[in-house]
């Protein structure tokens, strides 16, 4: 094994540890594995791992910052695009927020690639632009059929239509 593969399993190896941590809410822990994860071979899930773990201690502005790195990294991974629209919705920027959603949409590599249509329909329904909510919501459930917070959403602002 090259030290390039040797490196790139071990930064895995500390990504993965660090959502271990991350999951079990010990967040400054998992913030050093990532860290460390990143200095070992930068990966742009671990850049993105890290600004989730900033944005739940408040730090919405490096958790953003975070997600720019990780794109830089690597441009078709679409979690970090989400993940910027979701941070800016939460700082009440949802004009932003809708182009990262569509940035999102367009990524190559997303899982779970329904996320940023029910992200997309919840800034639309926030703005008051119901039918085009619910388009966002039912495209969400073309990827993924049943999902019970899209279901329950949709029901919702269909009532509102009515």
């Amino acid at each position: 094994m090259s030290d390039g593969e040797a490196r790139k399993r071990r930064a895995a190896a500390l990504w993965q540890q660090g959502q271990e941590q991350q999951l079990r809410g010990r967040l400054d822990e998992a913030i050093a594995l990532y860290s460390e994860s990143i200095r070992t071979f930068p990966t742009a899930e671990a850049h993105t791992y890290r600004g989730w773990a900033y944005s739940f201690q408040g730090r919405i502005d490096e958790a953003i910052s975070e997600c720019k790195r990780a794109i830089a990294v690597d441009a078709s991974f679409g979690n970090p695009y989400n993940d910027i629209g979701a941070y800016l919705m939460k700082l009440g920027r949802l004009d932003e927020a809708g182009e990262w959603f569509e940035k999102a949409k367009r990524a190559a590599r997303y899982e779970p690639r329904h996320f940023p249509f029910m992200n997309q329909g919840r800034r639309l329904a926030q703005q008051g632009r119901v039918a085009a909510a619910v388009e966002e919501f039912t495209q969400a459930l073309a990827l993924l059929p049943g999902e019970p917070s899209c279901v329950q959403a949709l029901a919702e602002l269909r009532a509102r239509l009515n």
